[in-house]
């Protein structure tokens, strides 16, 4: 792993992340941002980036918004990615166009030392919900940033707000054992799920003019590519690939045909598409 030691509270997520978790997204990195593409419209247009500006892009895994906001600031502008993975980071690096203005960094946003009252815009998709102290992770991006400057990310609403996650993980749960359970507060995909917890935990780092606005999206998780694609994808990567991931290949199957029977009813020629429900979070520094 080639970066500098995380915050020690962050360290789990860095080894997961830099192992099973990093391995998975690459493998379908292409798939992936299809699904998500229009989240990341969303956040673009909340982010509202204009030529010129320089922007922190925090979780960006394998540079899918990175390289957007690159293509919109424009060679006058900058779009640093950062993310605690290598393997995703090395596919963004493989990504970028040839002369972009866009770099990529290996570390915990926790601890990167980022240049001071620089940016313009700290932005994300799905990428801050893994601090242990994200409180304190906050702070130190914010440190980055001039004043004056935006605030722009997405993040998960309520688990049973979002099908196109959970539907097939019910189903996986009929065949094989539940996930730990997480607190409410643990590092994990829903853990900003709490519009008086993200209030909060901005508050406490110093933003202001803090907003949270519901979006439900619809999400294709067949990519176009039909009900085959949708089932392979869940067995691939997401909640019900980890309940199944340690489970022997008849339970797999069994799962499998569970989840092809349950998500059939969304097709819609080669489309599966299923409800997401995300907050779209803007704030300001000073």
């Amino acid at each position: 792993m080639n970066m500098t030691a995380p915050h020690a509270a962050n360290a789990d997520q860095a080894a997961y992340w830099n192992g099973p978790g990093g391995r998975h997204w690459t493998d379908r990195q292409e798939m992936q941002d299809a699904v998500l593409a229009p989240v990341s419209q969303v956040l673009l247009q909340a982010a509202a980036i204009a030529p010129g500006e320089r922007v922190l892009d925090i979780g960006c895994g394998c540079g899918a918004t990175t390289l957007d906001m690159a293509a919109r600031v424009g060679p006058a502008g900058h779009a640093l990615g950062l993310d605690v993975s290598e393997p995703m980071l090395a596919r963004a690096r493989e990504r970028a166009p040839a002369g972009a203005p866009a770099s990529f960094v290996c570390a915990d946003a926790t601890l990167y030392p980022f240049e001071p009252g620089r940016a313009d815009l700290l932005a994300s998709r799905f990428g801050v919900m893994f601090f242990a102290e994200p409180a304190l992770s906050f702070a130190n991006m914010r440190k980055g940033l001039r004043r004056g400057a935006r605030l722009a990310f997405v993040c998960w609403r309520e688990p049973r707000q979002n099908p196109w996650l959970m539907l097939p993980l019910q189903e996986a749960y009929k065949f094989a054992p539940r996930l730990p359970e997480l607190g409410p507060e643990d590092p994990g995909p829903f853990s900003f799920s709490s519009e008086a917890r993200v209030r909060r935990i901005l508050g406490e780092a110093g933003f202001s003019a803090i907003a949270l606005r519901p979006a439900d999206l619809l999400l294709d998780v067949a990519v176009g590519r039909g009900l085959e694609a949708a089932v392979e994808g869940a067995l691939a990567i997401g909640p019900a690939s980890r309940a199944l991931q340690d489970q022997p290949p008849d339970v797999r199957a069994a799962a499998g045909s569970a989840i092809r029977a349950a998500l059939a009813p969304y097709q819609k020629g080669q489309s599966v598409a299923l409800g997401a429900a995300i907050w779209v979070v803007t704030a300001t520094n000073g």
